[in-house]
């Protein structure tokens, strides 16, 4: 979903999540195989669809990884690159949701909170 246009609940989450967080470009909600159910960003909706997809794939190879070792799920991971920190929380039947942000040295706690927070509400919104 691009700004501007009109937003569906989820939408709405995940604005709330990336305006609570500084240097927040954009926040995701995706099914297990890595479809964007809902997604709001100021980066271009297809280049945001498929980041959203690759991290989807990192979602499942760990949570294989986990569940081999009977471990459970992972609940989140934070993946920090150069110019992007990626944050995906696991939700209920492999459903996720993603927070980018690129503000260099941005605050990765307020990221987790505004991602928990969004999760938290999605998971409400599906139910």
């Amino acid at each position: 979903m691009n700004p501007g246009s009109p937003l569906t609940p989820f939408g709405q989450i995940l604005r709330d999540a990336v305006e609570a967080t500084p240097g927040a470009v954009g926040g995701a909600f995706a099914d297990s195989q890595g479809e964007l159910v809902d997604s709001f960003a100021t980066w271009d909706r297809h280049e945001w669809a498929v980041l959203t997809a690759h991290y989807g794939v990192v979602m499942a190879q760990l949570s294989a990884c986990y569940g081999t070792w009977h471990y459970g799920g992972p609940e989140y991971f934070i993946a920090q690159h150069a110019k992007l920190d990626v944050v995906v929380w696991a939700l209920e039947s492999g459903y996720y949701v993603l927070l980018g942000v690129t503000e260099p040295g941005a605050p990765l706690a307020r990221a987790l909170e505004s991602l928990r927070q969004a999760a938290v509400a999605i998971t409400r919104e599906m139910a």
